[in-house]
């Protein structure tokens, strides 16, 4: 037995007994020992004072009326008094009386006569018990208490994490809805600067194209009558040298020194080398004025094949052989077209765009150094042709060393490029598709093999529809 059972602890105390002398015995030795006692004679009694709650219960069986089985049943069955613990006093000692003192609720079990230091040691016992078991209920009660502002806590927190949980996906989708405007603010941005360049330059081709024609225009109108004066002027010529076979010797000195008869040859094939010349200018001004149509904002039918040659007329100078260079083969497959109805400054911008990015791609194979690609001839094919569903086809390809497969899903978005700094802004693939999907209801694609080349289809509408 532990220290703190045999510490003394006072209480409580009620006495059944119909014996006087038993109850004055016990009451007087346990009010000795510090407890509150109150003693009475019959079981009606003794449920009337049970009512005021006692800590322990000191209690006869043999009584008249009613005997303490009677009583401890009854304190048993009443909520009130189901909790106070009952000590039997009896002079009976079988064991049989013994276990009905427990079976009807007893909890312990004094036989009489009875020994002062026995009972004193049982109801300390039992007064300690009793102590324990409410301490241990008040613990529960506070633990039922804080288990229960635990769970409250709980509930809060859960609350609070899911009420984070819904903020901080609504914080995304926020931080992801305004970072989408905020892109597709950039491009409309970049594509607003792109066109606006592009709107400058067809202004200023245009212009160009415009000034340039005019003087052009008069050197080639006249040059027939400068050739037919030329040819004139050698065949007066030719008549007086036959008329006048011997000169005079001042005259004889300056015809040779002027060497003339050179002149006769080399000057009807000057005018043609500025004949040539005039009409390749007159070529290049009206690839200008196709390729700009900066008065064509809207939708036109036009000659696609017209606006290619116009584009390919442009970028001339850098198909052509350079000192560090190889040319560029073009190879162009026509096939017959109808009109295309389209924006034709725009869908120019888009063929300037990947002609370029052709050419670009081409300058590894025209290189003088040697490399895996120095057998191949750098050539751009061009093929056109009709397609079912009124559709048109213009399928642009080169025999460059292709793109790689981790670059061709991001060709087309904005801002991605794989030339150096300086060289490329990421736009131009970007802009070209949105004006064949959103502005010509059609479709660019690029299918490339790594090593072999790459290929840009644009597939548009012969007809647009609202």
């Amino acid at each position: 037995m532990s220290d703190a059972f045999l510490q003394p602890i006072t209480g409580h105390i009620l006495i059944v007994d119909d014996v006087p002398e038993n109850v004055q015995l016990l009451s007087r030795t346990l009010s000795e020992q510090g407890h509150k006692v109150r003693g009475v004679l019959s079981g009606e009694m003794a449920l009337r004072a049970s009512k005021a709650l006692p800590d322990l219960i000191l209690l006869d069986i043999m009584m008249p009326d009613m005997d303490g089985y009677e009583v401890c049943r009854k304190l048993k069955a009443s909520p009130l008094t189901a909790n106070i613990p009952v000590i039997f006093l009896s002079a009976l000692d079988a064991v049989a009386d013994k276990v009905k003192a427990f079976d009807v609720g007893g909890v312990d079990y004094i036989t009489k006569p009875f020994q002062l230091k026995e009972v004193h040691a049982r109801v300390n016992h039992q007064l300690k018990l009793q102590q324990l078991q409410q301490q241990l209920m008040a613990q529960a009660e506070t633990l039922n208490q804080k288990n229960v502002r635990l769970q409250q806590e709980i509930r809060d927190r859960e609350q609070i994490e899911a009420a984070l949980r819904v903020s901080e996906v609504e914080e995304r989708n926020k931080k992801h809805q305004l970072s989408q405007t905020l892109e597709q603010l950039q491009q409309a941005q970049a594509q607003l600067v792109q066109q606006e360049k592009m709107s400058g330059l067809g202004q200023l081709v245009a212009g160009v194209a415009h000034e340039i024609n005019n003087p052009v225009t008069f050197i080639y109108g006249n040059l027939q009558c400068a050739e037919n004066y030329a040819q004139d002027l050698l065949k007066a010529l030719q008549i007086y040298q036959r008329a006048m076979p011997t000169l005079p010797t001042e005259l004889q000195t300056e015809v040779e020194s002027l060497e003339l008869e050179f002149i006769q040859e080399d000057f009807p094939k000057l005018l043609q080398s500025i004949n040539v010349g005039s009409e390749r200018i007159r070529e290049i001004v009206q690839s200008l004025r196709i390729f700009s149509r900066h008065s064509e904002a809207e939708i036109k039918a036009v000659d696609i094949h017209e606006g290619i040659d116009s584009t390919l007329t442009i970028l001339k100078s850098r198909l052509r052989a350079q000192a560090d260079q190889a040319a560029v083969t073009v190879l162009k497959d026509y096939g017959d077209l109808p009109t295309v109805e389209c924006y034709p400054g725009r869908l120019n911008q888009v063929l300037m765009n990947i002609l370029t990015n052709g050419i670009d791609a081409l300058e590894i194979l025209r290189r003088a150094e040697e490399t895996a690609y120095s057998h191949r001839q750098p050539t751009i094919r061009i093929q056109t042709k009709s397609l079912p569903g009124d559709r048109i086809g213009i399928y642009i390809s080169d025999n460059g060393p292709g793109i790689p497969k981790e670059v061709q899903s991001r060709l087309f978005d904005p801002f991605f490029t794989t030339k150096d700094i300086g060289k490329g802004t990421g736009l131009g693939l970007s802009i070209s598709y949105k004006i064949i999907v959103d502005h010509h209801q059609g479709e660019l694609r690029c299918l490339s093999v790594p090593g072999k080349g790459a290929m840009f289809a644009i597939e548009i509408p012969v007809v647009q529809t609202p």
